[in-house]
């Protein structure tokens, strides 16, 4: 087992952040010229972020296996940029309709529907050219590798994927099955291709790849079973794990699934211990 005890998490966290907060405001600089508004509306959706869990986790992965993170760092802020451009389209009246995001209001509360809708758009589309940039030195096709790693992650077949599932759920229910496949794309597919990517950037092998694939998807379902956990003591949902699998089954499946996920990067040493330190923060994450 990953001894983790000596790591400070919260001190990495926020390292790793500014690393990524370092990087987008290069990508997004204010004093940039932007078509109308645009620029500044992209900007209020980006900054300042939430706790840039996707983008860490690809730094963290490619770190553990070797490679400089640096060079995973366009890959790492492209699947920040598709996570920010879906918060956005999420909080719209004809989705969630939310009025406050991160303590501030929404995207569409602040500069219109219209806005808000070609922002998020701008912001996804942008996340590919920024992924292509992502350059690991005498191996072009990596690049390639990461940006259809994106596309499958961000598409149909993941995260825009889900959230049809999850629309179709909230009208007609679910089952236990429903669920995991509605959060299996909805918050799974970024989590699982974030960190793909860095294992990509990093030439790793199929075993191992295989294993960081695994780990980063019970790294997705115990973010979600966390999730759902702490919001059913304030508004419980009838689509979630609580309801559907029950409290302690709930919590059983996380730690049971978070040693699977320790158990499959132990074999990467102490260069893992970051990752290790997040699979124990998803299990007992109390915001």
């Amino acid at each position: 087992m990953i001894d983790t005890s000596n790591f400070d998490l919260k001190a990495y966290l926020k390292k790793q952040a500014e690393v990524v907060n370092r990087a987008l405001e290069a990508y997004f600089p204010a004093d940039a010229s932007y078509i109308g508004n645009l620029g500044e509306v992209m900007r209020y959706s980006l900054f300042p972020g939430g706790k840039r869990f996707r983008p860490i986790l690809t730094l963290a992965v490619a770190e553990a296996l070797g490679l400089d993170p640096k060079l995973a760092l366009p890959a790492a802020c492209s699947f920040e940029l598709v996570h920010c451009f879906s918060l956005v389209h999420d909080d719209l009246p004809c989705m969630d309709n939310d009025d406050m995001r991160r303590g501030k209001p929404t995207v569409h509360k602040a500069y219109g529907e219209d806005t808000a809708l070609l922002a998020g758009d701008a912001l996804v589309i942008e996340a590919f050219n920024v992924a292509a940039k992502t350059a690991i030195p005498n191996h072009p096709e990596l690049t390639i590798a990461i940006v259809k790693e994106l596309a499958e992650a961000s598409g149909h077949l993941g995260m825009v994927g889900g959230q049809i599932l999850d629309m179709e759920a909230q009208h007609h229910g679910a089952d236990q099955e429903k669920l995991l496949a509605v959060h299996k794309g909805k918050t799974g597919a970024l989590i699982r291709g974030a960190a793909r990517v860095g294992a990509i950037a990093a030439q790793a092998d199929p075993d191992t790849l295989e294993a960081i694939t695994e780990y980063s998807e019970i790294l997705g379902l115990v973010f979600q079973i966390t999730d759902d956990i702490l919001d059913s003591a304030d508004d419980p949902d009838p689509i979630s794990f609580p309801t559907l699998f029950g409290m302690e089954e709930s919590k059983r499946i996380a730690k049971e699934k978070t040693a699977r996920a320790l158990e499959l990067i132990e074999p990467l040493g102490e260069k893992a211990i970051p990752l290790a330190a997040l699979a124990n923060y998803l299990l007992v994450r109390t915001v």
